[in-house]
């Protein structure tokens, strides 16, 4: 703690995090869809996983780059769950200064690698329409393990400075976070310091990972859909683009949320309730982890019959 120019300044030990503002004689019951969540999540992804591990058929690109993105999700549930478990159904408020921002950057960090995995994924779906023939010739093990370490590197590179970012700024105006878990946001707004800095980067790893990778999404559907087109058969041209429509499902259960997010933070700040933040910002948390797997499972006739058989083997 230290004094200067006559205002308190410090960095707290703890910070203080809240569940959903005014409903907090309801943590108990509302801890309920949470748990449920948390089961889908990690029983969903856990049960794709392992099918793609057993099953030598699901040895692909596509099913490879499947493991990455139900990785990267139970890596942003496993960050959130000791924080949202604690609030809701223990009532436990209280994290340490240096636990939120491994928090911090454990969320920020996973949701940038699922950012970049989806991305990934477009990329494989160009290739299997336009050059189907060469599909495994092209994304070869080397590559799609290059393509995993490309994720991982970046996701932690651009994110290693966000801690320190932080740890600058002296925090006195409270210790009170608005949400459930530890988001870079909510954190810096505690500052009683210039955070231009912050904002700056925040503005800047915004852009350059999300806002890239869904441009690049994008451009990949614009070429997908060129390559689609010069399909001679119309029932060749739907099997083509069936191929991709969990994929499209996916990348809006992960950007719409997010980009709802953004909008809410960035213009609705001063107008929006809290509970809304607070609402939309677990809906991004949330939604495409439990998504995903349900999609997969659905619309992934491989993988549909890998689950089908594992469940057959386990009732043998």
């Amino acid at each position: 703690m230290r004094n200067s120019s006559s205002t308190l300044e410090f960095l707290p030990t703890r910070f203080i995090l809240v569940g959903i503002p005014g409903l907090e004689a309801e943590h108990i019951w509302i801890s309920i869809p949470f748990c449920l969540m948390y089961m889908i999540i990690f029983l969903g992804n856990g049960t794709i996983l392992h099918v793609i591990r057993t099953d030598t058929a699901l040895h692909q690109p596509m099913y490879l780059f499947l493991a990455m993105l139900a990785l990267a999700e139970v890596g942003v549930s496993a960050s959130t769950l000791p924080t949202v478990i604690g609030v809701f159904l223990f009532g436990i408020t209280e994290i340490s200064f240096n636990a939120c921002l491994l928090q911090m950057f454990s969320i920020h960090s996973f949701s940038i690698m699922e950012s970049a995995v989806l991305l990934a994924m477009s990329v494989d779906r160009f290739v299997a329409i336009y050059n189907p023939l060469r599909y495994t010739a092209i994304l070869t093990m080397p590559r799609i393990f290059g393509m995993a370490s490309t994720v991982t590197a970046r996701s932690f590179i651009t994110l290693f400075p966000l801690p320190f970012l932080i740890q600058r700024l002296p925090i006195c105006r409270s210790n009170v976070l608005s949400h459930s878990d530890c988001l870079h946001p909510d954190m810096m707004k505690l500052a009683c310091a210039d955070i231009t800095i912050n904002i700056v980067y925040g503005l800047f790893v915004l852009i350059s990972t999300f806002g890239m990778d869904l441009l690049f999404i994008f451009l990949s559907y614009v070429l997908i859909l060129r390559s689609v087109m010069a399909i001679a058969s119309h029932g060749e041209r739907l099997k083509a683009l069936n191929t991709c429509v969990s994929h499209i499902l996916a990348v809006l259960a992960f950007y719409v949320p997010m980009i709802g997010v953004s909008m809410v933070h960035r213009f609705g700040k001063n107008h929006v309730p809290c509970f809304i933040h607070v609402l939309l910002s677990n809906i991004y948390l949330f939604v495409p982890p439990v998504l995903n797997p349900l999609i997969y499972s659905a619309k992934t006739k491989e993988i549909r019959q890998a689950i089908i058989c594992m469940f057959h083997r386990i009732k043998v």
